[in-house]
């Protein structure tokens, strides 16, 4: 039962943080360009600004499933986390009756060497195309 609320509270707050970072990457890209607009910056610190956004885990996905048939309440979930490039990593978070189990697999280019679960694939998806759930 502790596990379920444990995995249940990391789901939100995964939830949460991704909402939270794509309000957060609206903001500075909208500031990006009024700088860009009403001062005389040079198209060197524009680039610079840009791909400091771009180089930031600005794109994060959650997909909350059930790993086994027999559990409810979808308890399990995959976030994505990824910049510009499609850089980043995945956390799983897989949720059974006496344990859970937490992952971490590197994406580079929205690809990985370590073979992604569809839950995985489909965060990483997610997050490519600016989606913070799928």
């Amino acid at each position: 039962m502790l596990l379920s609320v444990v995995a249940l509270v990391v789901a939100v707050l995964a939830v949460l943080l991704a909402l939270g970072l794509a309000r957060q990457l609206g903001v500075l890209r909208r500031r990006l360009a009024e700088v860009e607009r009403s001062s005389p910056i040079g198209d060197a610190d524009a680039r610079r600004l840009r791909a400091e956004v771009d180089a930031a885990l600005s794109r994060v996905a959650v997909v909350r499933y059930d790993a086994f048939g027999d559990m409810g309440g979808r308890l399990s979930f995959s976030a994505a986390l990824l910049d510009g490039q499609g850089d980043g990593l995945v956390l799983t978070s897989i949720h059974g009756r006496g344990e859970s189990r937490t992952y971490a697999k590197g994406v580079t280019a929205g690809e990985s060497e370590t073979t992604l679960t569809p839950e995985e694939r489909q965060a990483v998806a997610a997050a490519r195309a600016g989606s913070p759930t799928a």
